[in-house]
Order: C-alpha cells, then structure tokens, then sequence
C-alpha cells in the first residue's frame, strides 16, 4: 500500500500584516515609555505635530539615543527606524529596536539590502525614519554633514519627506524645542535620471533647509524676548 505524501505547508504573512505588528509594539512605547522619557526631559512641538497617514520619509538631525520619542509622538502609525547594524546586537537597546522592526545599515551607506527594504517599507505605505548625519552630534556644529542616501530614497519612492529638527541637545528636566517642518518633495527630480552630484545637492539642500529652521526658531525665540523686556 503506497504512503501519501504529505502535503508540505507554507506560513506566509502578508506584508501589510509587517505594519500592524511595528504598530502594536510602537504604540507599547508611545503610551509606557514615551510618558516617562517626557517627565525627565520635556518637549515641545513647534509646527504642524500631526502628521498625515501614508507613506513619507522623516528627516531628523541625532543628538542622543533617544531621538525616536519625537517621530513617535507625531503618528500613531508604525514607523520603521534606519539604525546602525552595530544596535540590533546591543543588549537592551537591540531588543528595542528589533521589536520595531527597524532597519539595520552599514555606517558607510553602502548597504542596498537596507535601501531596498526602505523602498519596500515605503511601497506598503508605511514610514521610515533617517538620521543624515550618520551618527549622534557631539559637536558645537548645528548640523553635521549630511551622509547621502535620505533624499535619493525619498526621491526615488516619490514620497514627502518630513524634516524634524531637534533644535538643542536636550538636557535632563529642560524643556527642548522640537521643530517640524512642512511636508514637501523634490517633485522635480522625479522619472529623471540623476547624477552623483544631483543627487548630492538635493541632500544639501535638505540639509540647509534644517539649517534655516534652527535660524528662524532662534529669531522667533529672540523676538519673544524683546516683546517681554
């Protein structure tokens, strides 16, 4: 008597399944550990806090470990966080940032699994969150130079990109200023073929765009002032 043979089954999850679990585990974070992370360190919003659903690119300079809390307060949708490879084998923190199902690079950028998972992401319509400087500002500069790559993705997704401008290294119970900028694209760069150095200049001009935000918070900071002497 012949055996049958077992029918061998797949598990599959769907890719818009990816989403709900980020979600879940994101919104764990945003009710526990998002209140906590406010009462050492207090924020505030400057610009439109709310972000639109959808897919889009944040954009945030990087002072501290802790940076992701703004992103996070701005969306109740899950976001995928761009992170060094060396976080996701950290004790503790790399259990957080698998848990978000974040996406690990090569400090050197020259990571395409990364990039095309980013694409991916962005297809399913989900957000991701970039820091272009590459690594934590422990420097007296107010930006550094960009790595390239946060533009070029956003540009070849053709989605907005967010810019959230962190604008001093918060300090422990001092109030930091948060600034978020409108949602915009480089529509003009879309179905073109661009160069190293097109590519290059869009990065510099979204770097320059954060610049210009610290400068007009500093105005408005100082304008205030002037107004209570």
């Amino acid at each position: 008597m012949k055996e049958k043979k077992k029918k061998k089954v797949v598990l599959t999850v769907k890719a818009n399944r990816k989403g709900k679990h980020v979600i879940g585990f994101l919104n764990f974070l945003r009710i526990v550990a998002l209140p906590v992370y406010y009462l050492l360190r207090p924020f505030r919003f400057y610009g439109n806090r709310k972000v639109k659903d959808g897919a889009c690119v944040y954009v945030i300079n990087h002072y501290s470990m802790f940076d992701p809390a703004f992103p996070l307060a701005t969306t109740w949708e899950g976001i995928h966080f761009v992170v060094k490879k060396e976080l996701m084998n950290k004790f503790l923190i790399g259990a957080v940032v698998r848990g978000a199902k974040s996406i690990p690079v090569n400090r050197d950028g020259s990571d395409v699994r990364a990039i095309l998972e980013c694409f991916k992401c962005l297809k399913n319509n989900e957000k991701i969150a970039i820091y272009p400087e590459g690594t934590r500002n422990k420097t007296d500069e107010e930006l550094l130079p960009f790595k390239h790559g946060a533009a070029t993705i956003a540009i070849r997704a053709k989605v907005p990109i967010v810019p959230i401008v962190i604008y001093k290294k918060p300090r422990l119970f001092r109030c930091a200023h948060i600034l978020i900028g409108e949602p915009f694209e480089f529509s003009e760069y879309y179905d073109r073929k661009l160069s190293e150095e097109e590519l290059s200049q869009a990065d510099e001009r979204l770097r320059q765009m954060m610049l210009d935000m610290k400068a007009a918070h500093t105005e408005y900071l100082q304008s205030k002032k002037k107004k209570k002497a």
